[in-house]
């Protein structure tokens, strides 16, 4: 008996499986909803989607260990849609631009640096506009949401979905909501037009307003319901779109034809799958400054020590490439790194060398770096924000006093320490150039998706190409730096600091990482996984 693990897609899509039954394949024809099946066997058969389960993944295979990991659509739960005519083929901005429209079967490759015998691995959706649309323009009623903490670029992610809605699709109708997901429910909105909107990417923070928590699905999908809203655009980090694939779920279990799309945003970088997070690069840009006046300071004066505190809760991403960009910093701390203090090979160590050496000493540290060598930090372990994220203490105030006392008590020379932290004045600057791009493309992917039907899904790059990433994937874990990677190392090259790892914590390291590699060593890693999930359920 053959069977398909929950594999859909409104385009035809055809793909080879492997039938282990009779060593021979079996044609999958994926459109409107409905699965067909064929196979030498057993012929074929004509299955609605919804029977394969709403949580499910989208799972299609190929030749060669081929694996696209699909989003949903409208169409997998909403049976015989109407499909229009894309007015994109009418606009003259783009009549100009050569194949213009994303073919149905493009998709991205997870990961591209493979050996020979190498399967092909996990795909995702390419993202863009598709020649026919799920929603006329004068349907369309949208609203837009920013949840979490702020971020730059928030305003011009917010400012292209509205201007991309209206000068690419026509749609006059999008609301803002207020204060995060609290809003849906409160009724506090605001109406976007391109006139609204069409300067506030000049501007920090997010003329909308946000908030953490205040999640409750059952009421903001009310709203979106009571609304009449169609098209649900997200912008939040990993919490935001765990709350949007929620919201997801309850939309399509109640049947309703309202497209969700996930924008993702973490200053932080801690997204997966996608290769950056937009306002990453304004955060490093901005780090500079505060990595320099710290530079002034200590070079300043005698035995002069500049301590930098920069974002990261659990990624030291901002730290790293703020190091590697500054050239000034002799030492970097990040929550992936653990290190010690006090002893041989110690930080203490270090820094008395470095001083005896230069005479001054620059230190760049991200707020979850050195958590657990705080002395209360027991105190906090279970307390958390309304985003469910770990409380932190202030880990450059304590690593501060804790130099200042080391070197007071040791008498062995006299420091000078100033501690900087620009945590919020890098929050609430505007993005810069490059991140000014980077919204514009993910706000005019994720309009293209919302109005080709797609749903439950957030947008990105992987390997400098957008893609539509299904929800599971961006909340299943978050993206930290990889210590045994050569980016740590050209790192430890530039500084010439320690790694404060012994032999046992790199070992450690490795296993951890191990799994992420196999690809790279000739296993299969994930993607053979999901292949053979597939395989295990074609019986």
């Amino acid at each position: 008996m053959d069977s398909i693990h929950c594999c859909s897609s409104v385009s035809a899509i055809n793909s080879r499986s492997f039938d282990s039954s009779n060593s021979k394949s079996l044609t999958l024809n994926l459109r409107n909803g409905f699965a067909s099946i064929s196979n030498p066997k057993v012929g074929s058969s004509r299955v609605p989607m919804g029977t394969f389960g709403n949580a499910q993944p989208k799972i299609v295979t190929g030749d060669a260990g081929y694996v696209l990991e699909d989003v949903p659509h409208l169409a997998d739960y909403i049976p015989d849609l109407p499909t229009y005519h894309n007015p994109l083929q009418d606009n003259p901005a783009y009549s100009v631009v050569k194949q213009y429209f994303v073919n149905d079967d493009d998709s991205v490759a997870q990961k591209i640096v493979v050996h020979k015998s190498s399967p092909r691995g996990t795909h995702f959706r390419r993202a863009g506009p598709r020649q026919k649309v799920y929603f006329e323009s004068d349907e369309v009623h949208a609203c837009i949401v920013t949840c979490g903490g702020l971020c730059p670029g928030l305003n011009t992610v917010i400012r292209e979905i509205v201007c991309g809605l209206n000068y690419m699709y026509g749609v006059n109708r999008v609301l803002g909501i207020a204060g995060g997901y609290r809003g849906f429910y409160s009724r506090n909105t605001t109406t976007l037009t391109p006139k609204v909107v069409n300067d506030i990417h000049k501007r920090g923070g997010t003329i909308l307003g946000t908030s953490r928590g205040g999640h409750d699905t059952s009421k903001i999908v009310d709203s979106i319901q009571d609304r009449g809203i169609n098209q649900v655009y997200i912008i939040g980090g990993d919490g935001t779109q765990k709350g949007a694939s929620v919201i997801f779920e309850e939309i399509q279990r109640r049947g309703l034809k309202v497209a969700v799309a996930g924008i993702p945003k973490t200053i932080d970088n801690d997204i997966p799958v996608i290769d950056k997070s937009f306002g990453f690069d304004t955060a490093v840009e901005e780090a500079q400054r505060a990595i320099n006046a710290a530079h002034v300071e200590s070079e300043s004066i005698e035995n002069g020590i500049g301590v930098v505190k920069l974002m990261g809760r659990y990624s030291g991403f901002i730290a790293m490439h703020a190091t590697l960009a500054s050239r000034d910093v002799d030492c970097c701390l990040i929550p992936e790194s653990p290190f010690y203090l006090e002893g041989p090979g110690g930080l203490f160590e270090y820094i008395e060398k470095r001083l005896k050496e230069n005479g001054h000493m620059v230190i760049v540290m991200a707020e979850g770096a050195g958590q657990e060598l705080l002395s209360e930090s027991m105190r906090y372990a279970d307390r958390q924000d309304a985003s469910g994220n770990k409380l932190l203490q202030d880990v450059g105030l304590w690593i501060s006093q804790k130099i200042r006392d080391h070197f007071s008590t040791s008498k062995r020379m006299g420091i000078t320490l100033k501690y900087i932290d620009p945590t919020y004045m890098i929050r609430a600057v505007p993005s810069n150039a490059s991140d000014n791009v980077y919204c514009t493309l993910l706000a005019q992917s994720a309009v293209h998706g919302a109005m080709a039907g797609y749903t439950g899904f957030t947008v990105g790059p992987v390997n400098g190409r957008h893609s539509y990433i299904p929800f599971y994937r961006i909340i299943e874990r978050q993206n930290k730096v990889v210590i045994t990677d050569r980016m740590w190392a050209r790192l430890l090259s530039s500084t010439n600091q320690p790694s404060f790892l012994s032999p046992k914590d790199i070992i450690e390291d490795k296993k951890e990482e191990a799994p992420q590699s196999q690809l790279l060593n000739g296993e299969s890693g994930r993607d053979d996984e999901a292949f053979e999930k597939v395989i295990s359920n074609a019986c």
